[in-house]
C-alpha cells in the first residue's frame, strides 16, 4: 500500500490519482522482480547463517544456558556495590548463596524434628549364649573331617573353626559396656526357670551328619527329638529376657541348632581366588556320620572380642551351671544297688590282683635260684 501511494499523483485537494493502465503494468513487473530479488538474497543469508552456526556448533561444546543467580551477578556488576566486600557490609547476597542457606535450614529442621523417628542402625555383633562342646570323641570327629577336608585343599585351613572354641549357639546381641552387666543380670535371674524347663532331666544333644546354610558355612547337625524342642524353648526363654532388659537380639532368623566347624567367611581371600561356595564332595564321607552326643552342662555368656582363655575357648562373663544339680536325687533302692556294684567291683578287683601276683610267683620260684627265693620271701615279708 505505501509503494501505491508513493508512485501515485495527488491533486491540490489532496485526493490521490491513480495510474493509468500501462504504467500499472509496468509497477507489477518491477514489483515481481523486486520480490524475487529480495526472497533470493533472503535464502543466500540464511543459508549461510546456518553453515556458520554449524561450524560454530562442531567446534565449541555448548554453553549453559543462565541462570537466576548469573543474571543477577552480570545484572550487579555494572552497580556500584559489585564488589563481595561491599555485598557484605550492606548484607547483598545472590540468589545462588541464599538459595544454599535455605536448603542448609530445611535440611536442619527435618533431622530435628525427625531424629526422634528415626530408628537406630543395629550394632554388629559381639557376645553370644552357648553350649560349649566337652565331648572329646565329638571333637575328634570335627577335627578328623577338617583334615580330610584341608588335605583335598589346604586353602581351606584358614576357614576352619579351632577345636577349642566349638560350641551351639543359642542367642546372638550386641552389649555396649553398660549391657554386659544387664545381661549377666538376666542369665543369674532365669537359672530357676532354664531349670523348669529342664524338669530334672539330662539334656543330651545327638550329633549327626553334616549340613549348610547356602554353600557357605558347613556344620554338624543336631538329630531331630525331643531335646530339639526343650532346646528352643531355652533360647526363647533366653530372647524373651533380655528383650525385657531391654536388650535388642540382633538374630532374626528362625532358631536351628547346629555345630559350626568351617564358614568362608573366616577366610575372605578365597572369594578373590574364585572359591565362593563350598563343594559337597568335600566332606562327603562324613554325611551320615555319627559324631557323637553332648549332655549340657552349662550355658555361657561369650565375648566375640576380648582375649581368649588358655584353652582356646571365648572369654565368658558369666555362666549357667545345671550339669550335676538337675538330675534328679537316687532314692534309697538305687543307693543300696548303687553301693553293692561298688563293693562288688572292690571286692572282683582285690581277687584279680591276687591271682596276678601268686601266679607272678610261681614263674619266679621256678626259674630263680634258692638265694633269689629268699630275697623274694624277704620281699613278700617286707610287703606285708
Amino acid at each position: 500500500m505505501e509503494c501505491d501511494m508513493q508512485l501515485g499523483t495527488a491533486t491540490s485537494d489532496g485526493v490521490l490519482i491513480g495510474r493509468n493502465p500501462d504504467e500499472d503494468i509496468i509497477f507489477s513487473h518491477l514489483k515481481d522482480d523486486t520480490r524475487e530479488l529480495l526472497d533470493a538474497e533472503t535464502e543466500n543469508v540464511q543459508k549461510e547463517k546456518r553453515k556458520k552456526k554449524k561450524l560454530k556448533t562442531k567446534g565449541k561444546k555448548k554453553k549453559p544456558q543462565p541462570t537466576t543467580a548469573s543474571c543477577s551477578d552480570s545484572l550487579l556488576a555494572g552497580q556500584p556495590f559489585a564488589n563481595t566486600e561491599i555485598r557484605k557490609e550492606f548484607g547483598i547476597s545472590t540468589a545462588q548463596k541464599s538459595l544454599k542457606k535455605k536448603r542448609k535450614r530445611t535440611l536442619g529442621a527435618e533431622s530435628e524434628d525427625d531424629a526422634g523417628k528415626k530408628k537406630k542402625k543395629p550394632q554388629r555383633p559381639n557376645y553370644f549364649v552357648s553350649i560349649p562342646i566337652t565331648n572329646p570323641k565329638i571333637v575328634r570327629g570335627i577335627e578328623a573331617i577338617q583334615d580330610v577336608i584341608i588335605q583335598k585343599d589346604h586353602r581351606f585351613s584358614k576357614a576352619m573353626i579351632p577345636a577349642g572354641t566349638l560350641h551351639v549357639t543359642l542367642l546372638v546381641t550386641y552389649l555396649g559396656n553398660e549391657e554386659v552387666s544387664m545381661a549377666v543380670c538376666a542369665m543369674t535371674e532365669m537359672k530357676d526357670t532354664l531349670l523348669d524347663i529342664l524338669q530334672k532331666t539330662e539334656l543330651v544333644l545327638p550329633f549327626h551328619g553334616i549340613g549348610h546354610f547356602r554353600s557357605e558355612v558347613a556344620f554338624v547337625q543336631m538329630a531331630e527329638g525331643e531335646h530339639v524342642t526343650t532346646l528352643t524353648k531355652i533360647a526363647e526363654t533366653l530372647k524373651k529376657r533380655f528383650e525385657e532388659k531391654g536388650i535388642l537380639v540382633t538374630d532374626s532368623k528362625a532358631f536351628k541348632p547346629h555345630l559350626t566347624f568351617m564358614k568362608l567367611s573366616k577366610a575372605p581371600k578365597l572369594r578373590s581366588q574364585g572359591i565362593k561356595k563350598l563343594d559337597p564332595k568335600l566332606y562327603e564321607n562324613f554325611e551320615h556320620h555319627k559324631f557323637g552326643e553332648e549332655r549340657v552342662a552349662r550355658l555361657d555368656l561369650c565375648s566375640m572380642q576380648k582375649k581368649k582363655q588358655p584353652n582356646g575357648y571365648y572369654h565368658c562373663e558369666t555362666s549357667i551351671d545345671f550339669g550335676e544339680k538337675h538330675v534328679a536325687e537316687p532314692d534309697d533302692a538305687e543307693l543300696v544297688s548303687l553301693s553293692k556294684r561298688l563293693v562288688e567291683n572292690a571286692v572282683l578287683k582285690a581277687v584279680q590282683q591276687y591271682l596276678e601276683e601268686t601266679q607272678l610267683n610261681k614263674h619266679r620260684h621256678a626259674d630263680v635260684s634258692p638265694s633269689k627265693t629268699e630275697e623274694n620271701l624277704n620281699d613278700n615279708e617286707h610287703r606285708k
